[in-house]
């Protein structure tokens, strides 16, 4: 793949493991670092620009860092996320902000465009030293 966006952000959220027998079984919160890196054979138009001149925009890969009230997960209290329920493990998290991301990338696509050659790495730290990947 010629092309790679990276973008790193933080939001802060808060959540319960549940059933989790220990700490992570009660109310606490993170702030979380996101890198999110999106290959791709070939440039593009967006939503901002109508020239094939981007892999996508780096405010689409920003989303998450947004107020949860603006859709993103920033001040969250992740459990209450439909996708998320109880299950708000880092990997599960990491997951899901990795399909939000791709939806969104897709829907600045233009017609006949499938993104079949985008792939999408995000990497969720939960604590400096602690972090996640997923990837497809």
């Amino acid at each position: 793949m010629p092309w790679k966006l990276s973008s790193e952000f933080t939001f802060d959220s808060a959540h319960v493991i549940t059933g989790y027998d220990g700490p992570c079984g009660r109310l606490h919160g993170h702030t979380y670092r996101v890198r999110m890196e999106l290959s791709s054979d070939r440039l593009r138009p967006s939503a901002h620009v109508k020239r094939a001149i981007m892999v996508a925009d780096f405010k689409t890969l920003k989303w998450a860092k947004k107020d949860v009230d603006a859709g993103g997960l920033d001040h969250a209290y992740l459990n209450d996320l439909p996708d998320l329920g109880d299950d708000t493990t880092a990997e599960v998290i990491a997951a899901y902000i990795h399909r939000k991301t791709m939806d969104r990338v897709r829907a600045d696509l233009p017609d006949g465009d499938d993104g079949a050659d985008l792939r999408l790495h995000v990497t969720l730290w939960e604590t400096p030293d602690s972090s996640c990947e997923y990837w497809e």
